[in-house]
């Protein structure tokens, strides 16, 4: 399979439209509008190998008025305009390769609305997901897209999201009702309202979500919510291999059994994990592993899963219900990436990820650890497998010539594997800058061409967050 590069012609950044915005906005917005270049640094890309492309200047807006006339004023002068919220992004995302603005929506951080006699709420585009759950918390009620970063649930919804959660609870697309959205040319889209379903005209709200600030800027959104469980129980289950706990949590899967959380870690991610979070678990492949609902349901749910651990050589699973214990395993997968660190002091973290039809995984998975033996890499896997997606941590010298185009290697053969088993570039990171060339491989010419159609439409001066997802 060839992975085809699109064809990128940058539109070159004009100063004096840069100039000119800018002076627009620091008349309308004041010490709001920020040009200093260590603020402008921290919205460019941080998290991740490719380079860091800083804005132009940043502004802080505090009503979804306030965004559509930072909006309107770069369309005028043809400026570039890019979302920012706290920033996680994983492919270069936030980066302004032709400068511009980026609008910070920290500020933007109101609960507008919660219903919860209809299981749902209004929110601005800077609350974050741990923001809203406290919020709901006294109500019975939470949002369950967890994606393990205090991300901001406009960023959520604009790189659709997924996380932990994700096998019992979909990922940003299934959650999202409504949004409401500033478009290229300022004015305010709204794309669903609060009934659970509708027939009624194109789904612009699906259409957005995932569309990474390349068609319009989110100013609220309208969520699904859950009630919190009645009882949660969770814990981990070690196994000889990958593969016999990918096996597993096929035949868990296939067994209909309701599970809310299955992750695995391999042998080397339980090694950083054991050592960042001071844990003591087994150092071979892991799975850990949550049900939620009624007391008796959530034991039975753990004894069928123990049962079907022990077939494929796994056990003994350790579950419990006690919050606190619970919490404390959680946290340390969530600091996964963190914790790779520790097995390559001062080396950078590259992460990415595939995701595959859940038949093919345990093959995906152990063919992608060859290649990693084979390269020589320090790369733990970790991965929501319930849902077939994982992600590689690769942890980079990144003075070293060869071993970056080893790496570039790696994820070039991990994306062409997912690609030829009928899966995608990437389950949940995004495109951004960094992914942008499987997608012809992945959707063909026909279909690009029609994003392409799609964003020229919407955005025929390519201002809303040029360079990412298509080339115009």
């Amino acid at each position: 399979m060839t992975l085809a590069a699109q064809s990128v012609t940058p539109r070159a950044r004009d100063p004096k439209a840069v100039e000119a915005a800018i002076a627009a906005l620091a008349a309308a917005f004041g010490n709001r509008l920020v040009t200093s270049l260590a603020v402008r640094e921290q919205h460019g890309n941080t998290f991740t190998w490719i380079p860091n492309e800083p804005p132009d200047a940043v502004v802080f807006p505090q009503s979804a008025d306030d965004v559509q006339q930072v909006v309107r004023i770069c369309a005028a002068h043809r400026v570039p305009v890019i979302a920012f919220g706290t920033g996680t992004s994983l492919e270069g995302h936030v980066n302004a390769p032709r400068g511009g603005i980026s609008i910070d929506m920290r500020d933007l951080n109101r609960v507008l609305a919660v219903h919860a006699e209809d299981l749902d709420c209004m929110v601005e585009p800077g609350v974050t997901r741990k923001q809203l759950n406290e919020h709901l918390r006294d109500q019975g009620l939470f949002f369950p897209i967890d994606p393990g970063a205090d991300a901001s649930l406009g960023g959520m919804a604009a790189t659709r999201a997924s996380g932990t959660n994700a096998v019992r609870y979909g990922t940003m697309k299934d959650n999202v009702l409504g949004l409401t959205a500033v478009l290229a040319n300022g004015e305010v889209a709204t794309t669903g309202r609060r009934a659970k379903k509708s027939s009624a005209g194109y789904d612009l709200t699906r259409l957005l979500i995932g569309s990474e600030g390349t068609l319009g800027v989110i100013t609220s959104l309208t969520l699904k919510l859950h009630g919190i469980p009645e009882a949660i129980a969770g814990g981990h289950c070690p196994f000889p291999s990958v593969e016999a706990a990918c096996n597993a949590t096929i035949e868990t899967i296939q067994s209909g059994i309701p599970v809310a959380r299955i992750e695995l870690l391999d042998d080397v991610q339980v090694k950083a994990t054991n050592i960042y979070s001071k844990l003591s678990l087994p150092e071979t492949p892991m799975l850990f592993v949550e049900f939620h609902g009624s007391p008796a349901s959530v034991a039975e749910q753990s004894e069928r899963f123990s049962e079907i651990a022990a077939e494929h050589g796994g056990g003994p699973f350790e579950w419990t219900t006690k919050a606190e214990d619970r919490t404390r395993l959680w946290q340390a997968r969530h600091d996964a990436a963190l914790a790779c660190k520790v097995l390559r002091p001062g080396g950078q973290v590259v992460a990415t990820d595939v995701c595959v039809p859940i038949s093919r995984l345990a093959e995906c998975v152990t063919e992608t650890q060859r290649d990693i033996i084979d390269r020589s890499l320090v790369a733990p896997i970790v991965g929501h497998v319930g849902d077939g997606n994982f992600h590689v941590a690769i942890v980079v010298d990144m003075d070293d010539r060869d071993e970056i185009k080893a790496v570039e290697g790696l994820i070039e053969r991990l994306t062409e594997r997912a690609l030829a088993m009928e899966g995608t570039c990437t389950g949940e990171h995004g495109i951004g800058q960094g992914k942008m060339k499987y997608l012809e491989a992945e959707h063909g010419k026909p279909a690009l061409d029609a994003m392409r159609a799609i964003k020229r439409a919407l955005d025929p001066d390519d201002i809303m967050n040029p360079g990412k997802i298509v080339a115009v």
